[in-house]
């Protein structure tokens, strides 16, 4: 027998089923070939030609290898840039059991909060935090990037407009001393809402123009300065006008919190909480308001309940984010959080409590003040008195500047350089005093002076001295959970325990449609946490970033390719930023054509909620299209739609395959249609998983999409985040992608930022380059063709026992597919959610409920899981039919059955009592298997009603909860 000499291909390793088990599943549903499947599936006339043009895969083992060199050409130097990114340090405990864990970023976001109560707990510590430190009552589960939740900030003060302000004020003052990358959002995000961003100098705003509803500060401003604004907020309160200020967390520590100075929201990062900078994120921002603004929050805010036993849950509470309710009503398309980045952040909180927080920041601001004292002593003048941690340094000249420049780079040192004649130094937890000694040394030679200064001396008398009304007086973080785990067993043990709640991709397959929760490979998750990619400044000069740049340009390549567009933006940092950013660029196309009045976008009614909602934030009328029966665009009504509104039509936002799980067969004259009217096509890319290698957007006739790389391209999910939502474009829309303030990037005529960092959350772009470069084209094709070949093959085994919503025109579907439970709520007064909470007892995560129709549910296997797992999701869903059956055919109690009171955790199943009709071995072990591997819910059903009456979003006091008990939450 011959030696077959080709190293393994990583392709075999991703998708789940072998060759054997393909073959029995195109038997089952009746496809001699996947060719023949796919023929039968994917329309002809837009099926790709030629293979796409990719490098050869690479195998798991050279990958790594070839990586490390591409690492290497990124050099690390000290980073003194601040502007809201610092070197920190990850914890190691928290980097190895949370960061590098798949036990906790393979989750998915906590809709069901049975199986994910360690997230939830982990998140409402951070929300705890936040609202601590920030002097706020409430704060979200996190948002994208501090420009980004600054944006947030305004749009939800001009929609809570009131009385004469309503009509009149479209006006949103924006400090000059905010962060440059901040000023750049925000102003992007108000072009398109016709609010008129003033940029000036907060000490001569008048905050009794009437036009005027907001301002936003920054606390410390860009330059370090700690500035008082009690006065400013006061003022601003008596006369109508919000404020928002963008503060830094852990300066909360030593200075008076914004909300103590009477500001109405506060936002900002959590970076330095333990999350590397990795070129410009992923990093969690953070968003605290008033109270009484809760409906208006955007984003998730966690909340506790009661489950069925009456126990304190926790639960996602108040879901304003819900686009998929409120769609064009919705005051944000914020859907992706960086809930990874949020509980890593918390976490820190945790480990270090309020004394370590503060001990950490003491020292920061401390190596500040001996730093600023040693200029003294060389004769530099430091241009602000007071300052957290950062220092604005005057020079003679821009010849000294330049001398400075050089003198640091050769001790391989990034400051920050200003226009003018000045230098800005910013300290972290990560620098001690050896760094302070090696600046001034620098700083000396620039003056030529022989002077020396002694830093150990100069740091003996440091004391921490604020004026009193800066100074925080207030207590911090005194919940328990936050003065326990300072140890490292005791944190370990506290993580484990977290972890041990959740049901995740490590467990078993979550099948939710629409959301592609595949496999995230070991060897695409490697180089995140590489200190060459971790631990670079976004706005480092871009000759110390070699390395990341040739990424970009690779990845840039691949997926150009893979839509066959020519151009592509990195920046959107969540598949809802890439609507926006697709939208924004339409728009500001049609302005540069002069047809600025082009501003209606066409949705159909099954589009993704966050679609409506980004082209109202892009400016946009939204007008709706119909589906017809089949689940496809009704092309009559979109004909009307469209002539109703040629003369303004500025795009159709459309999803392919359809939300419905089936490849339209009219695409193409869909496009047409739009085209020839003047509009162009914006594709959303959360169903690519069924189109690479296939067909693409551009072969479809789209002019710009975006592409979930948390989806198709592998970037887990996280529990809710981090994503990426690049979008590529035609040469047309090309000059249009978007720019940054800081670092040249974008086209010609590019629009504002639409993250606050140039290549937005750099650092897990790698995990999609590795997987595409580990697959190669053949490989990807095949991804394409096993999602398709899982989700036929679900359908066929299960379609005898519930209805099939739609299918195309042979029968088949894309990648998803929707199951009909609504006649169950006539037979048998079963719902949607009974069917979700019963699957919890079986070991599964529910597929997606009730979107795009209610009372179902839409299910995406993917290609990584295999056909005995496929096999063991089908044997639970036709196990719940025959309970549902037992309930119709009078069997089972209508009330008191397995469904209604599922799922069943391991306390209720050894209670001494139990009053249930049927057996704890029914409720428990409905299939045999689970008698030797099974997962417990945390908690017994969630009464989420119970939590809207009673919205509790921080932890309580320690007597608040039972002896055995978690800390809960509470208002």
């Amino acid at each position: 027998m011959s030696i077959d000499f080709d190293k393994e291909r990583f392709m075999h390793r991703h998708n789940g089923p072998d060759e054997k088990q393909e073959s029995e599943m195109l038997s089952s549903i009746g496809a001699s070939s996947i060719d023949e499947l796919i023929d039968q599936t994917i329309p002809k006339g837009i099926r790709l030609q030629e293979q796409i043009d990719l490098d050869e895969p690479m195998s798991e083992y050279r990958f790594l290898e070839e990586f490390r060199k591409l690492a290497d050409k990124n050099e690390i130097f000290e980073s003194y840039i601040g502007m809201g990114y610092h070197d920190t340090l990850t914890p190691n405990v928290i980097l190895r059991n949370v960061l590098e864990n798949p036990g906790w970023y393979t989750a998915y976001t906590p809709y069901q909060a049975e199986i994910a109560q360690g997230r939830l707990e982990a998140l409402i510590n951070f929300q705890t935090m936040v609202s601590d430190l920030t002097g706020r009552e409430l704060a979200n589960a996190s948002l994208l990037d501090e420009g980004t939740a600054a944006a947030e900030g305004m749009s939800m003060l001009y929609s809570m407009r009131r009385g004469a302000k309503r009509k009149n004020a479209h006006k949103f003052f924006v400090s000059e001393l905010c962060h440059p990358q901040t000023i750049d959002v925000v102003e992007g995000r108000a072009e398109p809402l016709d609010i008129e961003v003033v940029v000036g100098d907060h000490n001569e705003l008048d905050v009794t123009d009437e036009e005027l509803f907001g301002i936003l500060l920054q606390y410390p401003v860009t330059d370090g300065t700690v500035e008082d604004y009690s006065d400013l907020i006061a003022a601003c309160e008596e006369n109508n006008v919000q404020t928002v200020v963008a503060a830094d967390l852990l300066s909360l520590t030593l200075l008076t919190p914004p909300g103590e100075m009477g500001a109405d929201v506060v936002v900002g990062s959590t970076q330095r909480f333990g999350v590397p900078m990795g070129y410009g994120g992923p990093h969690a921002a953070y968003f605290a308001t008033r109270e009484k603004y809760k409906r208006k929050v955007p984003g998730r805010i966690i909340g506790v309940t009661q489950d069925e036993e009456e126990n304190p849950v926790y639960r996602m509470a108040l879901q304003t984010r819900e686009q998929h309710i409120r769609r064009e009503k919705a005051t944000s398309n914020i859907c992706t959080a960086q809930v990874l980045l949020a509980v890593i952040a918390g976490f820190y909180a945790v480990y270090h409590g309020p004394k370590g927080l503060r001990r950490i920041a003491e020292r920061i601001h401390g190596l500040t003040k001996v730093m600023d004292k040693g200029l003294e002593k060389l004769g530099f003048e430091v241009a602000n008195d007071l300052y957290f941690d950062t220092l604005k340094v005057r020079l003679e000249n821009d010849d000294q500047k330049e001398k400075l420049r050089r003198k640091a780079l050769d001790h391989k040192l990034n400051l920050r350089y200003f226009d003018e004649p000045a230098v800005g130094i910013s300290f972290d937890e990560v620098k001690d005093l050896d760094h302070v000694e090696v600046l001034l040394s620098i700083f000396a030679s620039v003056e030529d002076t022989d002077q020396t200064v002694n830093v150990e001396s100069l740091s003996e008398k440091i004391e921490v001295d604020f004026p009193s009304s800066l100074t925080r007086t207030s207590d911090y973080l005194e919940h328990p959970v936050f003065n326990l785990y300072h140890s490292e067993h005791e944190m370990l043990r506290y993580l484990k325990k977290l972890e041990n709640k959740d049901l995740s991709l490590v467990h078993s397959m979550i099948s939710l449609g629409s959301c592609t929760m595949k496999l995230n490979a070991t060897s695409e998750m490697i180089p995140l946490t590489w200190s060459e990619f971790g631990k670079l400044h976004p706005f480092a000069p871009e000759n110390q970033a070699e390395g990341y740049h040739e990424l970009f340009e690779k990845l840039e390549y691949q997926l150009a390719a893979i839509t066959g567009f020519p151009a592509v933006s990195l920046q959107p940092n969540s598949g809802a930023q890439g609507e926006f950013s697709g939208l924004m660029a339409i728009r500001a196309y049609h302005k540069h054509r002069g047809e600025s009045h082009r501003n209606v976008t066409i949705v159909p009614d099954s589009a993704h909620g966050t679609n409506p909602a980004s082209a109202v934030m892009a400016g946009m009328e939204v007008v709706v299209t119909e589906c017809d029966e089949h689940g496809s665009i009704d092309l009559d009504d979109l004909r009307e739609k469209v002539e109703a509104n040629k003369e303004d039509l500025a795009a159709i936002m459309i999803t392919y395959p359809s939300t419905h799980g089936v490849f339209e067969e009219d695409i193409r004259e869909i496009c047409q249609v739009i085209h020839e009217n003047g509009g162009l096509v914006y594709l959303d890319g959360a169903n690519m998983n069924a189109q690479v290698g296939l067909t693409s957007p551009a072969e479809i006739g789209a002019d710009v999409c975006h592409l979930n790389l948390h989806k198709t391209f592998c970037i887990p999910h996280g529990g809710g985040g981090p994503g990426m939502g690049p979008i590529a474009a035609t040469k047309e829309l090309a000059p249009f992608l978007p720019g940054n303030p800081v670092i040249k990037t974008g086209g010609e005529h590019a629009i504002k930022s639409i993250s606050a960092a140039p290549w937005g959350s750099a650092s897990i772009l790698s995990i999609s380059y590795a997987y595409i470069k580990m697959m190669g084209a053949e490989g990807l094709t095949r991804v394409s063709e096993i999602a398709i070949l899982n989700a036929n093959y679900l359908k066929e085994r299960l379609k005898d026992h519930y209805p099939i919503l739609y299918t195309g025109k042979n029968g088949r579907t894309a990648h998803e597919f929707i199951v009909d439970l609504r006649p169950f709520k006539q037979s048998a007064n079963i719902e949607s959610i009974d069917v979700a909470k019963r699957l919890m007892d079986y070991g599964f995560h529910a597929p997606t409920m009730s979107f795009p129709v209610p009372g179902t549910l839409m299910i995406e296997p993917t290609e990584s899981e295999s056909k005995e797992e496929l096999d063991r999701f089908c044997e639970a869903m036709r196990s719940i039919r025959e309970e549902i059956r037992e309930i119709e055919e009078g069997q089972a109690d209508p009330e008191n059955n397995v469904l209604k009171h599922a799922p069943h955790t391991m306390r209720v199943a050894m209670a001494e009592e139990w009053d249930h009709p049927y057996s704890r071995e029914k409720a428990i072990f409905p299939l045999d298997h689970l008698r030797f591997d099974k997962f417990w819910p945390a908690v017994s059903r969630v009464d989420d009603a119970y939590g809207d009456r009673n919205l509790m979003c921080n932890c309580v006091p320690l007597e608040a909860y039972s002896e055995g008990q978690q800390p809960a939450a509470i208002e």
